[in-house]
C-alpha cells in the first residue's frame, strides 16, 4: 500500500490505512515489551553491552509508538514527524554500534563473507573514484574555455585508465585485503575457507607439481606468500632441501645437522620463526642462531616447523609477500596447525615410498633367485665340459660342441650382467687396503672404455678398512657412469687425496652433468635410472650405502652441460709405505 506525505500538509487516513497504522502501533508496543524482557532476563555480566542495544532499539520503538499513535489520534500523519523519522533512526545507529564494540562476539553471529566485503569495498571505491573524476571533468569543461571539452575527455579517459591499472595491481589488492581483515572482522581468518583451500591444494594433482611442492604452496597461500622451500630429515641424519616452489635453490650447500641451533629450537619450541623479528630482537628466540647460508635464501620471511608425532620431520621457509601485515597469535597458531597437518601428509608420502622401495627390493630378490638358478645351470654345463675334456679333447666334434657351449654360456652371462651390474656378493670381508693400489687396478680394468680415465694421486700410502671387491666395484661403477655421460673426446680424472682424517676418491668428468633437482630427489633413489631399460638404477644407491657403511659419505656436484664431480670420503685406518708402482700412463696429473 502506497502513501505520500507532502511537507506542510497532514495526510488524512482512510479506514484501510487506519488499520495499517494500528498494526504498526502494535508492533512498536511489542518491540518495547521484548526490549524490556531482554534487559530484565539478561545475566548481570551481559548487561554492560546489552544496555546500549536496548537503549537504541527502545528509542526506535518509542518514536514509532509516538508517530503512529499521533497519526491515529489526529487522523493524519504529521509531515514533520514523518520526515524526522529517518534522522532519528540515523542517530540511534552509533548507540547500537557501541553495543557491538563492547561485545566483539557479535561479529561471529552476524556473518558477512570476506570475499563479498572485499569485492563490495573495491566496487564502492571504484564508484567513488569515478564520481570524483566525473565531477572533476565537469569542472574542467565548464571552466576550461575553448579547450574545456577536449580537456574533459582526456581527463576522464586518463582516470579510467588509471583505475584499470589500480584494479589489476596485486600490491593494491593485497593492501585492501589486509585493511579489510583488520578493520571489518574480529578474527583475521575465515578458518573454514582456509582449511578447505589447504586440503583442496594438497588433493589436487598438477601435471608438473608433486606433493612436496603442493605442500609448500598450500602453506604459503595462507599468508599470501609468493614462494617457499621445504627441508626434510633424510637418511644422512641431517635436514636437506628437497623441494621448492617459486623460490630458487641457493647456490651454496644448505643442509642442517641434527645438533644445529635452528633444528634444536624448532624441535624444542615448535614455534614459527619470524626472520624480521629475529633480525630486530634476536633475544626473543632464546639461543637461536641461524646458519650462515640462510642469508642466501631469497626474501626468507617465516620458518614453519613440521612436527609429526612429536618428531621434527622438517621445516618450510616462506618468502616475504608484497604487502606484509603485523603477525599475531592467529597467524602463528594457524601456521603451527597447518605445519602439523602438512607433516602428516609428508610422513605418509615417505611411508608410501618406503613401501614401494621394499616391494621393489622384493622383486629384486626374486629376480636374483632366477639369476642364481641360471648360473647354476651354466656351471653345470661347463662342469660337464671340463669333466669330459680329458677323455674327448682329441675329438673334433667334441671340441666344436664344447666351444659352442662355452660361447652360449658367455653370451648368457653377458645378458645377465647387462641387467644385473653387481651380483649377490657374499658377506663383505673388511681388510686394510691401499687405496692407491685399488685405484690402479680399477683404472687399468676400466681403460678399455672411452674416454680412458687418468689418475691424479695427490696422496699415497693410505690405508682404509674395506672389502676390496666391493670397493673396486663401486669405484668402477662411478667411472663407468662417467664414461657413459662423457663424449669420446671428453676427459675423466680420478683423484686421490687426504682431507682431515678421510681419504677422498674423486671422479671428475666434463660430460652431460645433472641438475640439482635430480641429484636431490632421484640420483640415489633405488630403481631410478637415466639409462632407461639398460640400467637398473641401484648402482649409485649401492655406492652411497657401501661408503656410508664404512663410516664415510658421498657428495655429488654437477651442472648440466658442464660435468659432474663424484666424491667418496672414507675414514683412514692407517698410513703405510706401499710398494705399489704407478704406471707411467697413470702418472700424477697436475
Amino acid at each position: 500500500m502506497m502513501y505520500r506525505v507532502t511537507a506542510g500538509h497532514p495526510v488524512t487516513i482512510s479506514g484501510g490505512i487506519d488499520l495499517l497504522f494500528a498494526g504498526f502501533l502494535v508492533m512498536s508496543i511489542a518491540g518495547l515489551v521484548l526490549v524490556e524482557q531482554l534487559i530484565r532476563n539478561a545475566r548481570a555480566e551481559s548487561r554492560r553491552s546489552l544496555k546500549y542495544l536496548c537503549m537504541g532499539l527502545g528509542a526506535l520503538f518509542v518514536y514509532d509508538f509516538y508517530l503512529y499513535s499521533h497519526a491515529l489520534l489526529f487522523q493524519g500523519v504529521d509531515p514533520a514527524l514523518w520526515n524526522a523519522r529517518g534522522f532519528i533512526n540515523a542517530l540511534v545507529v552509533p548507540v547500537i554500534g557501541i553495543a557491538a564494540v563492547r561485545d566483539p562476539q557479535w561479529s561471529l553471529d552476524i556473518f558477512v563473507s570476506r570475499r563479498v566485503v572485499f569485492h563490495t569495498t573495491a566496487l564502492l571505491g571504484a564508484g567513488l573514484y569515478l564520481l570524483a573524476m566525473g565531477l572533476g571533468g565537469y569542472i574542467i569543461r565548464d571552466y576550461g574555455g575553448s579547450w574545456g571539452t577536449i580537456a574533459q575527455v582526456s581527463f576522464l579517459f586518463g582516470a579510467v585508465l588509471m583505475l584499470s591499472i589500480l584494479l589489476f595491481s596485486a600490491q593494491l589488492r593485497a593492501t585492501f585485503r589486509v585493511l579489510i581483515n583488520k578493520h571489518f572482522f574480529h578474527y583475521k581468518f575465515e578458518y573454514r575457507e582456509e582449511w578447505l583451500r589447504f586440503i583442496r591444494t594438497l588433493a589436487t594433482e598438477e601435471p608438473n607439481e608433486q606433493l612436496r611442492e603442493r605442500t609448500i604452496k598450500a602453506v604459503a597461500d595462507i599468508l599470501h606468500c609468493p614462494g617457499g622451500m621445504l627441508w626434510l630429515y633424510r637418511d644422512s641424519h641431517r635436514y636437506e632441501p628437497v623441494a621448492n616452489w617459486q623460490m630458487p635453490m641457493p647456490a651454496v650447500t644448505c643442509h642442517l645437522n641434527m645438533d644445529s641451533s635452528l633444528v634444536r629450537y624448532l624441535r624444542e619450541e615448535e614455534w614459527v620463526i619470524n626472520c624480521d623479528e629475529y633480525a630486530m630482537s634476536p633475544q626473543v628466540y632464546r639461543g637461536l642462531v641461524l646458519p650462515e647460508w640462510f642469508d642466501h635464501l631469497d626474501r626468507a620471511w617465516l620458518i614453519t616447523p613440521l612436527v609429526f608425532h612429536d618428531r621434527l620431520l622438517g621445516m618450510i621457509v616462506l618468502s616475504r609477500p608484497q604487502v606484509t601485515d603485523s603477525l599475531n597469535w592467529e597467524d602463528y597458531d594457524l601456521l603451527r596447525i597447518i605445519g602439523r597437518q602438512s607433516a602428516a601428509h609428508l610422513a605418509q608420502l615417505d611411508a608410501a615410498q618406503a613401501l614401494s622401495q621394499a616391494q621393489q627390493f622384493e622383486a629384486w630378490n626374486r629376480m636374483s633367485a632366477y639369476v642364481m638358478h641360471d648360473l647354476k645351470n651354466l656351471i653345470a654345463q661347463l662342469s660337464l665340459v671340463v669333466s669330459n675334456a680329458a677323455k674327448h679333447k682329441h675329438n673334433p666334434q667334441f671340441m666344436e660342441d664344447a666351444i659352442h657351449t662355452v660361447e652360449n654360456s658367455v653370451n648368457k652371462m653377458n645378458r645377465l650382467l647387462a641387467h644385473l651390474r653387481s651380483g649377490q656378493d657374499p658377506e663383505s670381508q673388511l681388510q686394510e687396503l691401499d687405496v692407491g693400489a685399488v685405484l690402479v687396478d680399477v683404472i687399468d680394468t676400466m681403460s678399455v672404455g672411452i674416454p680412458v680415465p687418468s689418475l691424479d694421486c695427490q696422496a699415497r700410502d693410505i690405508l682404509v678398512k674395506a672389502d676390496q671387491d666391493r670397493l673396486s666395484a663401486v669405484v668402477g661403477h662411478v667411472i663407468r657412469n662417467a664414461q657413459d655421460a662423457t663424449p669420446e673426446a671428453g676427459r675423466i680424472v680420478v683423484r686421490l687425496f687426504k682431507q682431515n682424517a678421510y681419504a677422498v676418491i674423486e671422479v671428475q668428468d666434463n660430460g652431460a652433468g645433472m641438475d640439482e633437482t635430480f641429484i636431490h630427489t632421484d640420483l640415489f633413489k633405488p630403481f631410478t635410472s637415466t639409462k632407461g631399460s639398460s640400467g637398473m638404477g641401484i648402482g649409485a644407491y649401492e655406492t652411497r650405502e657401501f661408503i656410508r657403511s664404512l663410516g664415510g659419505d658421498v657428495e655429488v656436484i654437477s651442472r648440466p652441460g658442464e660435468g659432474t664431480t663424484f666424491r667418496m670420503r672414507i675414514p683412514i685406518s692407517a698410513e703405510c709405505k706401499s710398494a705399489v708402482r704407478f704406471p707411467d700412463n697413470l702418472a700424477m696429473e697436475r
